[in-house]
């Protein structure tokens, strides 16, 4: 395992706790119901086969267990892999590196990979990582890939009343490299633009590509209001723009997240090269 690898471990394994996160601020809830969402609307289904590559302890994964798919995790952490395997439903759950699957090809009928892009700073391993997800998928299949917006963190602590001079200086940073500070409280990440996580997956390979924005544009509000009374009525609105702007090209980027939908190509293909498709 190499050194970034090791921080990512240490990470989630001495000082946070994944487990509770898509449960706690209005910006996670929006995440898991929104993603949610959308895996039901993309995925093909059940009893499809789901590889869930990066699926931390497991939790959208037991959803998608809960609805009939058979669903085999990876994840690079050992405890995450351990609470994966202990939470009810069950899981199936293996350590693994998102740029070395140990899977054989074309062996499912989708993969997800809701965490290991950003945990990739170098652009040749966030490739890597989507096309060894090509390469499992059958195909015709799905392949669904989250990133975080280039704008989440500094929108985040401007909404949440923490944005100081050094994470203003982070925000013009990030304008032009995408790399997040690890001394500001996160792991080593990358943070994408919209049209650098569609150009990362055409070069992996996937056609039939669009991004999804997972907890639109006004989740900065639901931050804002979380400790008042209109907490719930902002979240509830958030909610329904969330669903209204999920695709509109100006809107996209201010989610927190990002949802890349594309198909594993038919190696007959002769027309890889096509313009993206609307969604």
């Amino acid at each position: 395992m190499d050194r970034q690898s090791d921080e990512i471990v240490t990470y989630y394994t001495d000082r946070y706790r994944e487990d509770l996160r898509l449960a706690a601020r209005p910006q996670a809830r929006l995440e898991r119901t929104r993603t949610v969402e959308l895996l039901r609307e993309h995925l093909p289904a059940p009893p499809a086969r789901i590889l869930d590559v990066g699926g931390g302890p497991g939790e959208y994964a037991r959803d998608l267990v809960t609805l009939g798919y058979r669903v085999r995790l990876l994840d690079l952490v050992p405890a995450h892999v351990a609470q994966a395997r202990a939470g009810h439903p069950t899981v199936d759950a293996d350590v693994a590196d998102a740029r070395a699957l140990p899977e054989p090809d074309d062996s499912y009928d989708a993969t997800l990979l809701l965490g290991p892009l950003y945990h990739l700073p170098e652009r040749a391993d966030r490739c890597r990582a989507l096309a060894e997800a090509v390469r499992v998928t059958r195909p015709g299949g799905r392949v669904l890939a989250a990133a975080i917006s280039r704008f989440a963190g500094p929108l985040d602590f401007a909404a949440t009343g923490r944005l100081d001079e050094p994470m203003v200086r982070e925000a013009a940073a990030l304008l032009t490299d995408g790399r997040n500070d690890a001394r500001l409280g996160f792991t080593h990440a990358y943070f994408h633009r919209v049209e650098e996580l569609l150009d990362e997956c055409r070069t992996a390979g996937l056609v039939e590509l669009a991004v999804d924005g997972v907890e639109g544009p006004a989740w900065t509000a639901a931050e804002a209001a979380a400790h008042g009374p209109m907490a719930q009525t902002v979240f509830d609105a958030a909610l329904r723009l969330a669903r209204v702007y999920r695709t509109e090209p100006a809107l996209v980027a201010a989610s927190a997240h990002l949802l890349a939908r594309g198909t594993a190509p038919d190696p007959s293909d002769i027309d890889r090269d096509r313009p993206d498709l609307p969604a």
